[in-house]
């Protein structure tokens, strides 16, 4: 099953990202680019939640249609 997980992503002084989440606690990753942080934490992500399944119902089940906001670098 698939969940939906918001990241919140911030660019930090030293040039890496940190990717933090609202919806799972003790979810942080960091990269060299947004597509490394991205995946970094979905592999964080996909732990903590079969570590803590039973704790976490706050995330929303992907439905047939859902809003996905694509980053280009241009």
């Amino acid at each position: 099953m698939e969940r939906i997980v918001n990241l919140h992503i911030e660019l930090l002084p030293e040039g890496y990202y940190l990717a933090t989440s609202d919806n799972i606690q003790g979810l942080i990753a960091q990269g060299r680019t947004i597509a490394e942080t991205i995946e970094i934490a979905k592999d964080v992500a996909k732990k903590l939640l079969e570590a803590q399944e039973d704790q976490i119902t706050n995330l929303k089940i992907v439905s047939d249609s859902f809003d996905y906001p694509l980053v280009i670098g241009v």
